[in-house]
């Protein structure tokens, strides 16, 4: 082994807002560890920094998808891309954050050594220039916080005679800062939440914005504020009113989480009868408005103060339901034969996923095959030493459960320097029927199910979309559970006190 190759105890995969937040608990709950964030960009802010399209902003109220150490203080509980940026880089701010992150570092490769128990790391770093060259190091624990989505390119599907559009393609994924669609006719190709954000936010500007759909997908209005949180921050110190609305807001969207799979017809319902009351026409929201499948096996959108149905009432956007035969010179015909004129088409068709960053996995000199393998308590791969994925939520904010698995992870590391071993591993108990990692039917799901692990039918090898049973397994559960360790080695370092942690 070469000793020359920088060696820490921890590794983290990503500096949005997983990274920082699992920064922070590495550096309060493991005092003394060493440890670095790797960030293939240039900047803070992963996803909030990347996306630029008008109108981005969080589907998930500030109080949730904020982090629970860090309260969140500004009026609007649906927040914009840049104010949710401003967030998480103030949070990178701090000393104990800062100083440990390596940016333009990509991950391209991990390979574990059970003899040495650590990982070797082939990384990929540029300079100002752009040149790139390779350098290795090694950690005794990596946490790859880097999300799911590939962030060089989304979903793009072929479209008949797209070459001979004479307008502007736009891809969300990469805004061009140059673009002027003011008085411009646009259609946008999708229904999922960044179509829903685009269309009110274009609007305002635009000639006409087109919503083009191939099939309905169910969009909830929700206040841009939240009043009862308003009220605890006005009469309740900060962090107490931030943990109050943080409880409201996670018991109340978990209860209508649990309804619509419980009792999907009421649920149907109760979000056709509000569409229906917003937008004033029964006909719209039954043609447009009303899929074919039930609430929360898609991600269900949301339309902040109604944004979405205020426009379409207001004249200035429209929503078409049909499927595209071919891109013409002036816009798109419709399999239906009507054609939507456009001067700018965006194709908000869909994000893709790619595990892992991307990056190639090996144990002991053998590939790690995510597709074959399962995943333990939602962040671990069995089989895999030392290695953990922050994966949060498709039903709430991604942060509940992303805070939940980096604290779980150091408790993990606690365990291991408690009981002197060097590592643990998830080992399965048995036959399992397997199910996808992320139980959707959406489309950028299904396209990538066999590169993930699965979940199985049991704990603690099922993904609980669940925050109020998680909390209180990633807190305070056993993490020896279906775990397999290697022998005590020799202690070569006091272990550190536990020291408070505020939540």
């Amino acid at each position: 082994m070469d000793t020359l190759t920088e060696h820490l105890d921890v590794v983290i995969v990503g500096a949005g807002l997983s990274g920082i937040g699992a920064a922070y608990r590495v550096a309060t709950m493991l005092p003394g560890r060493s440890f670095a964030v790797l960030e293939a960009r240039d900047t803070v802010g992963g996803t909030w920094d990347l996306f630029r399209y008008p109108g981005v902003r969080s589907d998930s109220d500030m109080f949730t998808l904020g982090y629970p150490f860090r309260p969140w203080t500004e009026a609007k509980a649906i927040a914009d891309g840049s104010s949710i940026l401003s967030y998480v880089r103030a949070t990178a701010e701090d000393e104990r954050i800062r100083e440990k992150i390596r940016f333009r570092t990509r991950l391209v490769g991990a390979a574990w050594s059970s003899e040495d128990a650590r990982w070797t790391l082939e990384l990929e770093v540029s300079d100002d220039d752009g040149a790139t060259e390779r350098r290795t190091m090694s950690c005794g624990f990596l946490y790859i916080c880097s999300g799911y989505y590939n962030y060089d390119h989304g979903h793009e599907p072929a479209f008949e005679g797209i070459e001979s559009f004479e307008g502007r393609i736009v891809r969300p994924q990469f805004w061009p800062e140059d673009l002027d669609y003011r008085d411009k006719r646009v259609v946008v190709i999708g229904s999922g939440a960044t179509a829903v954000t685009l269309l009110p936010a274009m609007a305002k500007d635009a000639a006409h914005v087109t919503m083009l759909q191939r099939s309905p997908t169910y969009v909830t209005a929700v206040p841009s504020r939240d009043t009862f949180s308003d009220a605890a921050r006005r009469y309740l110190p900060a962090r107490l009113a931030h943990h109050v609305a943080r409880a409201k807001n996670v018991v109340t969207k978990q209860a209508f989480y649990q309804l619509c799979r419980s009792r999907p017809e009421l649920a149907k319902k109760i979000i056709r009868t509000q569409t229906e009351r917003i937008v004033g026409d029964e006909q719209l929201v039954a043609e447009h408005f009303t899929p074919a499948y039930n609430p929360w096996d898609q991600r269900l959108c949301v339309a902040p103060s109604a944004d979405l149905f205020k426009a379409l009432k207001a004249g200035t956007a429209s929503v078409v339901t049909d499927t595209i035969e071919t891109f013409t010179p002036q816009g798109i015909r419709l399999a239906s034969g009507q054609e939507l004129a456009a001067d700018v088409v965006v194709t908000a068709t869909g994000l893709s996923m790619l595990p892992l960053g991307g990056a190639t996995f090996s144990v002991d000199g053998a590939p790690v095959d995510l597709g074959d393998s399962w995943v333990y308590r939602g962040l671990m791969v069995s089989g895999v030493p030392n290695l953990a994925l922050c994966v949060g939520y498709t039903n709430a904010s991604w942060t509940l459960r992303a805070d939940l698995s980096s604290r779980y992870v150091c408790r993990l590391i606690r365990y291991l320097d408690r009981h002197g071993y060097r590592y643990g591993a998830p080992s399965t108990d048995g036959d399992m029927r397997p199910r996808p990692l992320l139980d959707l039917t959406s489309g950028y799901v299904q396209r990538a199910i066999s590169a993930f692990p699965k979940q199985g039918d049991r704990q603690p090898w099922t993904m609980r979309q669940n925050y109020l049973l998680d909390a209180p397994t990633a807190l305070y559960g056993s993490v020896a559970k279906n775990m397999v360790f290697d022998r005590p080695a020799p202690r070569s370092r006091p272990v550190p006190e536990l020291q408070e942690i505020h939540a």
